[in-house]
């Protein structure tokens, strides 16, 4: 079963991957997230003996679906949010051009939640997550209005939750 999970998540790195190359990621972050469905019920369903190896490359699998997925799956949130509202001012499509380099800033917050859940450091999201907030608050503070600040939460928690969620099936095998 460890081995399905594994090729789940590797499914999942390949959408995910499409979801950062195509315009529209709101697919290839269905197909993620039900690939990490399946890799955590692979895994929780586990009846075999796991060796060394296949949790390590769960590791690292797990690690890539982790950073590559959850772009397209915030992206596909912002959209569903602001599928009434993109044309109009304070839209979250008009906030990302407030949040410049949004998109590479997540993929380094996922790889750090990703790190610090696996790791066992709990208090290092809470350090984390500080950091990033300090670090955007100039841009937060001066466009009040922008919808950056919904943005910004909204995507931060998209991303966590979706490294958390990577970390708990590389946890589970």
């Amino acid at each position: 079963m460890t081995a399905a999970a594994i090729l789940l998540a590797g499914v999942g790195c390949l959408a995910a991957f499409a979801g950062w190359v195509l315009p529209r990621p709101t697919l290839p972050a269905a197909a993620a997230t039900a690939a990490l469905a399946g890799g955590v019920l692979a895994a929780v369903l586990e009846t075999e003996p796991v060796t060394s190896a296949m949790s390590a490359v769960l590791l690292v699998v797990a690690g890539l679906l982790a950073v590559l997925g959850g772009g397209p799956v915030a992206t596909a949130i912002f959209a569903w949010v602001d599928r009434d509202q993109s044309d109009q001012p304070g839209s979250l499509r008009g906030a990302g051009e407030v949040l410049r380099g949004g998109a590479w800033i997540g993929a380094l917050e996922r790889a750090a939640v990703y790190a610090t859940v696996v790791a066992g450091w709990p208090p290092g999201l809470a350090v984390l997550l500080a950091l990033k907030g300090l670090g955007r608050y100039p841009e937060l503070r001066v466009r009040e209005d922008s919808g950056a600040a919904e943005r910004f939460i909204i995507g931060t928690l998209a991303s966590s939750l979706w490294a958390i969620a990577c970390a708990g099936l590389a946890l589970s095998a």
